[in-house]
């Protein structure tokens, strides 16, 4: 008799957009999730400076530490509410996720983050951008289907 199968590792990549909560709900409804992995990067915190506008007579200006720190830990606190979000609609399908916030680049920690964890599949919601919004701000999914080391379903609205 063979044994069983390892329960499968997903992880979904969640942000605060529309599209990444119905990938989430998308992933609960259509998959059997063995193991799930919400998460979710934060952005860096600011650069001591804010450089000055082109012609600008004031020159750059420096931002106070007191404000870095501030900045920072209101994104912590977006970040944990987002994934404590994620965590309860996990719960309202009986499923009990394990939640990672990581500060970074979102498409590079993404990849990072599901190679460090040897996910079996990473879930991502497309925004549907069109092509001009996709050149001049990039494609998170794009970027993770051509980088990740897994599986990458990306999940797409209906219309």
């Amino acid at each position: 008799m063979a044994a069983a199968p390892a329960q499968q590792k997903m992880m979904v990549a969640i942000d605060d957009s529309e599209c990444s909560q119905y990938a989430l709900e998308w992933a609960l409804r259509n998959l059997a999730p063995g193991r799930l992995v919400l998460l979710t990067v934060q952005p860096y915190a600011p650069l001591g400076y804010i450089p000055a506008a082109a012609g600008s007579p004031l020159g750059p200006s420096v931002v106070s530490p007191e404000l870095i720190r501030s900045v920072t830990e209101h994104q912590r606190q977006l970040a944990q509410a987002l994934v404590d979000k994620a965590k309860a609609i996990c719960a309202d399908h009986g499923v009990d996720a394990e939640t990672i916030i990581e500060v970074g680049e979102p498409k590079e920690t993404i990849c990072e983050a599901a190679e460090k964890l040897n996910v079996d599949l990473l879930i991502l919601g497309s925004h549907s951008r069109g092509p001009i919004q996709r050149f001049f701000l990039g494609s998170v999914s794009n970027y993770c289907t051509h980088h990740a080391k897994c599986p990458v379903l990306v999940v797409k609205k209906k219309e």
